[in-house]
């Protein structure tokens, strides 16, 4: 099962106050763990929202909004992919994950679709039925 993990932005993420040296150590040694354990396939921290950009879709027209964004908590400041056996298993590795910002922060762990879920969705057994 492939899902993503979303690391939640905070206010000083989003101010870009960077993660102390100790924090970084203990990220990367979690990280190591990950990838010996074959569960890591990519990841990354992303800039604040200041360095962003949003594009709003509504039909044929596009609008194109700068950073930074408001409502802090529903932002990402970071992600991992990982492949795993079952939520349980991903739900296990991020309670193991050192808290990824100084102060009170979140996690969100996102399944992927896999392929069965699309053919499902793509209308064949919707055509099939009538």
């Amino acid at each position: 099962m492939r899902v993503m993990v979303l690391v939640k932005a905070t206010e000083d993420s989003e101010c870009g106050i960077l993660p102390t040296p100790e924090a970084f150590a203990a990220m990367g040694r979690f990280n190591d763990e990950l990838v010996a354990a074959g569960i890591l396939r990519s990841g990354a921290g992303l800039k604040p929202t200041a360095h962003a950009k949003r594009i709003a879709f509504d039909g044929v027209d596009r609008a194109v909004s700068d950073g930074p964004f408001a409502e802090t908590r529903e932002l990402v400041a970071g992600f991992w992919l990982w492949e795993v056996r079952d939520m349980d298993e991903a739900v296990e590795w991020a309670k193991r994950c050192p808290n990824p910002m100084p102060g009170p922060s979140e996690i969100e762990i996102r399944p992927f679709y896999e392929m069965a879920d699309l053919v499902s969705a793509s209308g064949d057994d919707a055509r099939a039925a009538r």
